[in-house]
């Protein structure tokens, strides 16, 4: 399976061991990396049968505002800002992500900021004959979880995990 990691994370997919299968034809990613992932398997010329998207950064419903303010404190501090984005990306849950962090650069928090998830992509991934399975946690601190579920739910199979956040543990 091929694995694309969460923004200033490495080494997390650990977390998601109940809905990662062992498979070369799998690809899966996590937050920022749900959005690599997701254009890895639009790119690929090799066949991918399932797509895992595990709480797909979901930014495009906010305003332009939000992301240079997100970006100003990122820059003003890492330190400080990627310890509070790594406790909000745990909560509800008490796991200490700090043995995963692997800070991540401005240039990398503005791609995952500003990406637009396309449905014409997920369309064209979907008519490959690849599966694509989306899921995100109800109590979720980093993205709005209820406008990604509209989004994603209409041409994907999505699961929202009652009572989880962006990490989808409880």
């Amino acid at each position: 399976m091929r694995y694309f990691n969460g923004f200033s994370l490495k080494g997390e997919e650990h977390f998601f061991d109940d809905w990662l299968p062992d498979s070369d034809l799998c690809v899966a990613g996590f937050s920022y990396g749900a959005q690599q992932a997701l254009e890895y398997v639009y790119t690929a010329s090799k066949r991918v049968d399932r797509l895992i998207l595990l709480s797909p950064a979901f930014f495009q419903m906010q305003k332009s505002s939000f992301i240079r303010a997100q970006l100003r404190y990122f820059e003003a501090d890492k330190s400080a800002y990627t310890t509070q984005f790594l406790q909000n990306a745990a909560y509800p849950s008490a796991v200490d992500l700090n043995s995963f962090l692997h800070t991540g650069t401005q240039e990398e928090l503005e791609a995952l900021l500003t990406y637009r998830w396309e449905k014409e992509k997920i369309e064209e991934i979907l008519k490959r004959g690849t599966q694509i399975e989306v899921f995100l946690g109800s109590d979720d601190k980093i993205i709005d979880a209820e406008k990604a579920f509209a989004f994603f739910s209409d041409i994907t199979t999505c699961y929202r995990l009652k009572g989880a956040g962006h990490l989808l543990l409880k």
